[in-house]
């Protein structure tokens, strides 16, 4: 009976299992990026690989929709080229346009810029539509630009409206609080003293910028710039009301497939890619950059 006893107390009761409090806590959060993210995007795969014009995603598995759209007699990379040349050219003008704001601003309201910046976010408050269907009003023959300058005496205003110009114009428009706003959050991070030493040793203006002021401000350029790009590959109201059919975008061909043509397996199979040209470009662009030194860890 001792043995037994003394095997007995010796043995120690299985703990319960419980999850650490850090992923306890990220749970909740995990779980709606999941539904909200993963979830969708998943279904999206799914139905790419299904049978061209067909509902049946879970009993069916085909390459079809890829072949048609590498078939070389098929356009749809024009309209891969025209987004993401597009997405380019606005993120490199907008770097060069929301620079010198965003340095602006923080020199004239110093800590207080990153509020002030917020002010640039309040035209995402109003429909991105209505804000872009306000300038075809503007550019429109006729209207405020033609007619101003009519009246004014002149013959009237360029044609502006319906061209790959106008298209620019509206990108620019439309993604510049998102290039700004991060932007002036790195500009913000720079320690105003670090800069008055670097002046006090006898460091140039252009010296102090490319050495100090550009790479603490990186981090939040950086984020600018993927984020403007990411949104500006998608972007499809631009080109439908600024542009009408000049340009026709990789989204206007998703959009059509998902709706007009009811090819959701099609439209499913293009989202994919660009889904996949997107993230392949930015992941290669951050592997080319020494994002230890553009952080600071080294």
């Amino acid at each position: 009976m001792t043995d037994v006893a003394s095997i007995s107390a010796g043995q120690e009761k299985p703990k319960p299992v419980s999850l650490p409090v850090g992923l306890r806590a990220a749970l909740p959060i995990a779980t709606l990026l999941g539904l909200g993210f993963l979830a969708p995007l998943l279904t999206v795969a799914a139905y790419a690989f299904a049978a061209p014009k067909s509902f049946d995603v879970f009993r069916s598995f085909t390459l079809a929709n890829f072949a048609a759209i590498f078939d070389p007699a098929n356009t749809v990379w024009m309209s891969f080229a025209w987004s993401l040349a597009y997405a380019l050219v606005t993120v490199a003008l907008l770097a060069v346009i929301a620079y010198p704001i965003a340095y602006g601003l923080n020199r004239l309201f110093g800590k207080w810029s990153g509020l002030v910046s917020v002010f640039f976010v309040f035209p995402l408050f109003v429909s991105e539509n209505v804000r872009l269907y306000g300038w075809v009003l503007f550019f429109i023959k006729n209207g405020v630009l033609d007619g101003g300058l009519k009246w004014l005496g002149f013959s009237g205003g360029p044609e502006i409206l319906y061209t790959p110009g106008a298209i620019l114009f509206g990108m620019l428009y439309v993604y510049l609080p998102f290039m700004l706003f991060p932007m002036s959050l790195g500009i913000a991070m720079i320690p105003r003293d670090l800069v008055d030493a670097a002046r006090d040793l006898g460091a140039g203006r252009i010296m102090i910028w490319r050495e100090i002021e550009l790479p603490l401000a990186m981090p939040g350029i950086l984020i600018g710039m993927l984020l403007t790009f990411v949104l500006a590959a998608g972007a499809i109201a631009e080109f439908k009301i600024l542009g009408g059919q000049s340009v026709i975008p990789i989204s206007q061909d998703i959009e059509v497939a998902f709706t007009y043509a009811q090819n959701w397996p099609m439209g499913s199979a293009l989202a994919l890619l660009l889904v996949a040209i997107v993230s392949g470009l930015a992941l290669f662009v951050l592997s080319k950059l020494d994002l230890d030194r553009i952080l600071g860890r080294k």
